[in-house]
């Protein structure tokens, strides 16, 4: 099987940290990164679950509606905590 150059850009210190750590596996990051992409091709998908951080993505008045929506809905319990 014929193979092929793949160059990948990130950060300095995450490389660092990324070899050490495949280095303590007995991986090269080559052969760290050829494992994700054997894994990801095998499965058909991303082989770990990838989510979104809603509090960063959410404006300040979208997470204040929010707010004002809980407390509302919660007053009772509210007035009972503060008892």
């Amino acid at each position: 099987m014929a193979t092929v150059n793949v160059t990948i850009r990130m950060d300095e210190q995450l490389k660092a940290q990324a070899d050490e750590l495949f280095s303590d596996f007995g991986l090269s990051l080559n052969a760290a990164f050829t494992m994700f992409a054997k894994q990801a091709v095998r499965e058909q998908r991303i082989p770990f679950e990838i989510t979104r951080n809603a509090v960063s993505l959410a404006s300040n008045d979208d997470l204040m509606s929010v707010s004002r929506k809980l407390m509302k809905e919660n007053a009772e319990a509210y007035e009972e905590l503060a008892k």
